[in-house]
């Protein structure tokens, strides 16, 4: 789900924002930055932490999968994808349930990420190789 940004310009600068954001299930904050822009970092995800994701420069695809069954998930299952792009502040939520592959498609992007649980708080990360769902 995304949650639409904002931005405001006047003679002062830019400012980006999110009002609609609640980050009261906040725990933890990092940031992507994918060393190229043909890596795809994925396919990883979560059957109970959430995430959210906001481009804070340059650009990101994220491509999302609901995932039916974590231990031997079906190979067809549908791809959504989603471009994010530093100019507003959009957050992408990734519920919990799915799993990403995160693209870089400008050099230099770096991605702002938001998790509903703290580090090793649970043990909750599941990895599949990128051509799984192809």
């Amino acid at each position: 789900m995304l949650l639409e940004g904002k931005k405001h310009q006047d003679d002062r600068g830019v400012i980006t924002f999110n009002n609609d954001f609640d980050a009261s299930q906040i725990k933890r904050i990092y940031t992507i930055e994918n060393h190229s822009t043909d890596f795809i970092r994925g396919w990883q995800g979560h059957k109970v932490e959430q995430r959210w994701f906001a481009c804070m420069k340059g650009s990101f695809e994220i491509s999302v999968v609901f995932v039916d069954d974590f231990e031997n998930p079906s190979k067809n299952l549908t791809i959504q994808k989603y471009l994010l792009k530093y100019d507003v502040l959009t957050y992408l939520h990734i519920p919990s349930g799915c799993i990403t592959a995160i693209q870089a498609k400008e050099n230099q992007s770096k991605l702002l990420v938001l998790a509903d649980y703290g580090l090793g708080e649970i043990n909750d990360e599941y990895r599949y190789s990128l051509d799984y769902f192809k």
